[in-house]
């Protein structure tokens, strides 16, 4: 596979693991529990524009950010990675307490508006989203691998819609259980992804340049 084609891959799989809109799905249906299908349809909307405007502003303004606080990319791909380690974790718990908590469910469900809280931010654009797109954009240093970064955020905001607006259906056909399941193995993924981030940070940091090449510019 030749390595531009390998990073957007990796590029796109690590951003939408990561997201999960399917995992959102419970918490999207409590949330939104007392809205009409059209106010729901909305929100699903605002939500995943939300998130979408969230991760490409860090991921725009990673660089900006690492270099204020004097971070090099590798510490912060390890950071990242770690922090990765942690949401598949939960993941393989089928649980979600690095991205949503029970005080922000029972606010979403009392606020008039819950689209770009909790919904866009924590549950879909939350620490670990965030934290990877700051990595892959950093490391992206031609343009087309930038612009892989972008559009793969973009694709899993439209993808989020897509699964937020048949959220109901989804429940019906797989079920809690189906949702536990698909969260496991997505975050069994995201686990290797972590473990990827992690040494290929350890490896750059040692000045060993033995990334893989979906990492390489």
């Amino acid at each position: 596979m030749p390595p531009i084609a390998e990073f957007a891959l990796v590029t796109f799989t690590s951003v939408l693991f990561i997201v999960d809109p399917i995992a959102v799905v419970p918490s999207y249906l409590v949330v939104t529990r007392g809205e009409t299908a059209a106010q729901r349809a909305a929100t699903a909307r605002r939500a995943c524009v939300a998130a979408a405007v969230i991760l490409v502003a860090f991921a725009i303004g990673g660089t900006l950010i690492f270099s204020v606080f004097g971070i090099t990319l590798p510490a912060f791909r390890i950071a990242g990675g770690l922090i990765l380690w942690l949401v598949a974790m939960d993941m393989l718990r089928a649980q979600r307490t690095t991205q949503e908590s029970t005080p922000e469910l029972v606010e979403g469900e009392i606020k008039e508006d819950s689209a770009i809280t909790p919904l866009a931010m924590p549950m879909l654009a939350g620490p670990g989203a965030i934290s990877t797109v700051m990595v892959l954009a950093a490391q992206a240093r031609t343009m087309p691998r930038k612009a892989i970064v972008y559009a793969s955020i973009v694709v899993t905001a439209l993808a989020s819609w897509i699964v937020l607006r048949v959220a109901e259906r989804l429940i019906e056909r797989i079920g809690q259980t189906g949702i536990r399941v698909m969260t496991r193995i997505m975050g069994l993924l995201l686990a290797a992804l972590a473990v990827q981030f992690v040494i290929g940070g350890a490896q750059e940091a040692l000045g060993l340049g033995l990334a893989s090449p979906a990492q390489k510019p």
